[in-house]
């Protein structure tokens, strides 16, 4: 997994609420079980026109939003269905971090085995973001007035900075943070406690480990 420890970007506004997993990545992509590729069906739905083309005002389309590493998504974002291909879909497009007011927990953990970093703020620096962006929270789709700015997230502190000196903390559970920082999977954590986990085995009694081995 790649470490994650801070990150610079504009965001890329994406003012709806409810964004379930479906939308995240429509159905019909979920045949794979590679990550590699399934950044083209990222919003599928809303991204491409019937035949295929590309719909010019989704945000994702927009010149000035590509390379763009951080999405400003309305609240309860990931909500739906527990597919892992979600957070797979974002990270291949090139996205590494999703700020809004909640997250579905399937989501977030979902997101945080993978890399990708949910940054849940509060409603007030919620809605500055969106009013810097230009972008309405009121279900006006895909409008974007504001001009480009970079936001910076830093992970160790917890915190994203916006233009202006404003700052806001976001909650990430101490396991996650440190599995992130360091670029460890789950199991690649566990496996750096070998040694420990073989010594703690020592110290059990003989009729224990027998136990174990039967």
């Amino acid at each position: 997994m790649q470490t994650f420890s801070s990150l610079t970007s504009r965001l890329i506004p994406l003012p709806l609420d409810n964004i379930d997993t479906d939308q995240i990545i429509p159905a019909r992509f979920l045949k794979t079980i590679g990550k590699s590729g399934l950044g083209e069906g990222l919003f599928a739905g809303w991204r491409y026109q019937a035949d295929g083309s590309p719909l010019p005002e989704f945000p994702l389309n927009k010149p000035v939003y590509q390379d763009c590493q951080i999405l400003l998504a309305g609240h309860n974002f990931g909500c739906g269905s527990s597919r892992e291909h979600a957070p797979w879909a974002l990270l291949d497009w090139g996205i590494r971090a999703v700020v809004s007011t909640s997250f579905a927990d399937i989501f977030r953990n979902n997101a945080l085995k993978n890399g990708l970093l949910p940054v849940e703020v509060d409603r007030d620096t919620h809605r500055q973001l969106f009013d810097l962006t230009g972008d309405a929270t009121d279900g006006q789709h895909f409008r974007n007035n504001g001009s480009p700015f970079d936001v910076y997230i830093d992970l160790e502190s917890q915190t994203i900075q916006l233009p202006g000196g404003h700052s806001a903390s976001f909650p990430i559970d101490p396991f996650s943070k440190t599995c992130l920082l360091e670029g460890f999977e789950p199991l690649d954590y566990l496996l750096r406690l070998e040694e420990r986990i073989s010594a703690f085995e020592e110290t059990l009694s003989p009729y224990s480990t027998r136990g174990q081995q039967r």
